[in-house]
């Protein structure tokens, strides 16, 4: 069977660097490129990020490239109350050689989407400025895009405001770039990645694999479990990013609705929400699939499944 090709865009970003794992050791996906936008921190540290965990899963071969550092208009946010000063605070990295790709992530995103022959699917983790940016700069890769699955949203509370979910408020007006651009889009909002909550028995189940990768997970959960407790009290951290890796593996894992989503850009008070129409009231086509539940048993299984393959 034909592998599942795909672009990483990503923040790392401790959820950011699992979905990573997940997606190196699948046999089913090939990783085109990864590309990284400043998002969890700023994108000095994001793209060392992305090169510690890479180097770690032995990922060589596959470009891995820094995008844009600052969103489309807004000024912008970090959440470093979360993934610490570094973005990936807990871990502990060996120097290695592994070194960035020369070319602009933008860039990448276009050269590979017209390489292509319209098969490779986006899998953003981050603020959606990368692909907007992609988008903007030469319209021909939206036809050539297969579908974007990302994680970001919700139709109905926010995390770095009542209404917002951080990776569409930290770039909104790129949020409405992709979600207008008629590619179609799997959306995992909070709604979604808060049933994936892992558990200190998810910790011990992961760090019993015994190899480097397993014990990279659990380093990234011990911190990863304390700012989520700290900041929303959470006694087991959703594992948000992941899910965006498990859907393309393996779509029956979760449930997901059609729905109208529209990102709101001038509310006081909701700048940054993703308006999801959940009971169609607007009458208006939808243009995302928005996951709603998944079989939570089934997601774990296939995240040891994954870490099992390393050696």
């Amino acid at each position: 069977m034909a592998k599942e090709k795909v672009i990483l865009d990503m923040d790392p970003g401790h959820d950011d660097a699992v979905a990573m794992m997940m997606a190196a050791s699948h046999p089913s996906l090939e990783i085109k490129a990864i590309t990284v936008v400043a998002g969890n921190q700023t994108l000095e540290k994001t793209v060392r990020n992305a090169l510690n965990v890479a180097s770690v899963l032995n990922l060589k071969g596959v470009p891995i490239a820094a995008g844009m550092s600052r969103p489309m208009v807004r000024e912008q946010v970090i959440a470093d109350d979360i993934h610490g000063e570094t973005g990936l605070d807990g871990p502990v990295f060996e120097e290695h050689d592994l070194q960035r790709d020369p070319r602009h992530g933008v860039d990448l995103i276009i050269e590979t989407l017209l390489a292509s022959d319209g098969d490779v699917s986006i899998l953003p983790t981050g603020p959606l400025t990368n692909v907007a940016m992609a988008m903007r700069k030469d319209p021909r890769i939206v036809s050539k895009i297969k579908r974007i699955v990302l994680m970001g949203g919700s139709y109905q509370l926010g995390n770095v405001t009542p209404a917002a979910e951080f990776n569409i408020y930290a770039d909104p007006e790129a949020a409405h770039v992709v979600f207008s651009s008629g590619v179609p889009i799997v959306m995992m909002g909070l709604d979604l990645t808060r049933q994936v909550r892992c558990t200190r028995q998810v910790i011990d189940r992961m760090g019993a694999i015994g190899n480097r990768v397993s014990k990279l997970f659990v380093d990234l959960m011990e911190f990863f479990s304390k700012t989520q407790e700290e900041v929303f009290g959470w006694d087991a951290p959703p594992l948000h990013d992941p899910t965006t890796v498990a859907y393309v593996i393996d779509p029956s894992i979760f449930v997901t609705k059609p729905m109208r989503v529209d990102v709101e850009l001038r509310g006081d008070h909701t700048y940054g929400r993703t308006c999801c129409d959940y009971f169609g009231v607007t009458k208006r086509e939808p243009n995302a699939e928005v996951a709603t539940t998944l079989d939570l048993d089934r997601f774990w299984d296939l995240l040891e499944d994954c870490l099992r393959r390393y050696s």
